[in-house]
């Protein structure tokens, strides 16, 4: 029987984490950790996630125009066409202990033009953290594919496995100059102990026209009674951002200790998708020597880059000025990652794959802790697909769950006959509530 815990959404990444616990101690791994190859894509994403935890109706995040809306600074005319995707990710509890309103989450999409616009919902998936997907324990290491602990786990496993919920249709048309909803779901809260419940949601979408998107809060009486279009459209023109807010971010030039904040706007780019190798010149990545290690930085931030100088954060095309300066954790950003291994020796190399999450820290070098501190730092869905030792195709899933400072488990391990390449690839979206850097690393044994 898998253990419930409390809920709760891990703080991601908004503190600096420096020091080690008491009782832990460092334990360094004497690799080199190279800047990944290749770089994000352009496809704009609407990312819905401060205030993280919603305590008032109003604005989460708007980029309609701010034309003959009441709070002009609420709204950052931002329209989307063509491919883009949509994440919110936010929390409710009672603002008061005796407030028994249900709080809905609404993403509203609004049609400018003078023709119809049609949106096709590729892929789409909306979880409560109650009791859709609530945080349980689980290994390290699990196989399988629909396995999941938290609402973000579950979302990013099902997008990752090219799903679409059947909440969603496959299109809607918006009339020319109105406005649909693409999500109008409640968190409820009333029946759990303590009150609190977390949604989170994710679609990839085609618009084949000019729309543009906000996501609203929302308290009704009861969770059987969602907020009509109309009364969604009145608190898009006439409230104000929600609040109160999170923290405001440090400046990303400051110095010190470092508050990464929430963000609220539109990120730039939605998978980096690359082929590792050892130069960009050369089709292949030649295994290291026996018993030796090489690794790639994952989503690496500022204060974070593990000495790589890489910052893989999604910069923000729009955003208000006291949420994040850039998408800290690229938080439903796919990697899609190929790896052309080349063994160049005279006898066979066994080599092993495994994604882990060393000490976060600016300088060289990857450092775990023993023993392990007990905040989660990564739980997620992640695809592997290879030819195994007797060249069968394999498409494999394992659901990890890495403790900071965690040296990852092997998840690929294969044999390379002298002189030879196996082609294994890795495939996933960043999870909701993880708390970067990783790193991908090759090892030979």
């Amino acid at each position: 029987m898998l253990e419930l815990l409390p809920l709760f959404f891990p703080v991601i990444p908004t503190a600096i984490y420096s020091q080690t616990t008491q009782k832990s101690e460092i334990v360094a791994e004497n690799q080199l950790v190279s800047p990944l190859p290749g770089e994000l894509n352009n496809i704009p994403v609407f990312n819905s996630n401060s205030p993280e935890l919603v305590l008032g109706e109003g604005i989460l995040l708007s980029t309609f125009p701010s034309d003959n809306k009441s709070d002009e600074n609420a709204h950052l005319n931002f329209p989307f066409e063509g491919r883009f995707d949509i994440f919110a990710h936010h929390v409710s509890k009672p603002p008061t202990e005796d407030d028994k309103r249900t709080l809905y989450l609404g993403i509203i999409v609004h049609n400018p033009t003078s023709e119809p616009v049609s949106i096709d919902i590729l892929q789409g998936a909306s979880y409560l953290s109650q009791p859709d997907a609530p945080f349980i324990t689980l290994p390290s290491k699990v196989e399988g594919s629909n396995i999941y602990a938290g609402p973000g786990s579950r979302v990013m496993g099902d997008i990752l496995r090219g799903k679409r919920q059947e909440i969603f249709p496959p299109n809607i048309i918006i009339p020319a100059g109105e406005s649909r909803m693409l999500l109008n779901l409640p968190i409820p809260i009333h029946s759990l102990t303590p009150p609190l419940n977390g949604r989170s949601s994710y679609m990839r979408l085609y618009s084949s026209g000019k729309v543009y998107v906000a996501s609203l809060a929302m308290y009704q009486d009861t969770e059987d009674n969602p907020p009509s279009l109309s009364q969604w459209e009145n608190l898009l023109t006439n409230a104000s951002l929600s609040t109160p807010r999170d923290k405001a971010p440090t400046p990303p030039e400051a110095q010190g200790q470092r508050i990464y904040g929430r963000v609220a706007g539109v990120s730039q780019g939605n998978m980096w998708k690359t082929d590792l190798t050892d130069s960009p010149s050369t089709p292949l990545l030649t295994i290291p020597n026996a018993g030796e290690a090489f690794s790639y930085g994952l989503s690496t931030l500022v204060g974070g880059t593990l000495g790589t100088n890489q910052v893989q954060t999604a910069p923000l095309l729009v955003r208000y000025p006291d949420t994040a300066y850039s998408a800290h954790g690229n938080y439903s950003l796919q990697y899609s990652l190929t790896l052309p291994l080349f063994n160049p020796n005279n006898e066979a190399k066994t080599v092993n794959i495994a994604i882990s999450t060393p000490v976060k820290q600016d300088t060289p070098g990857v450092n775990f802790l023993n023993p392990l501190p007990t905040q989660t730092f990564f739980r997620g869905l992640v695809q592997v697909k290879y030819n195994d030792d007797n060249n069968i195709p394999r498409l494999q899933y394992f659901h990890l769950v890495q403790k900071r400072g965690e040296k990852g488990e092997n998840l690929v391990t294969v044999t390379i006959p002298p002189q030879s390449q196996k082609l294994v690839s890795v495939d996933f979206l960043y999870p909701p509530d993880a708390t970067p850097p990783q790193i991908l690393t090759v090892s030979t044994q």
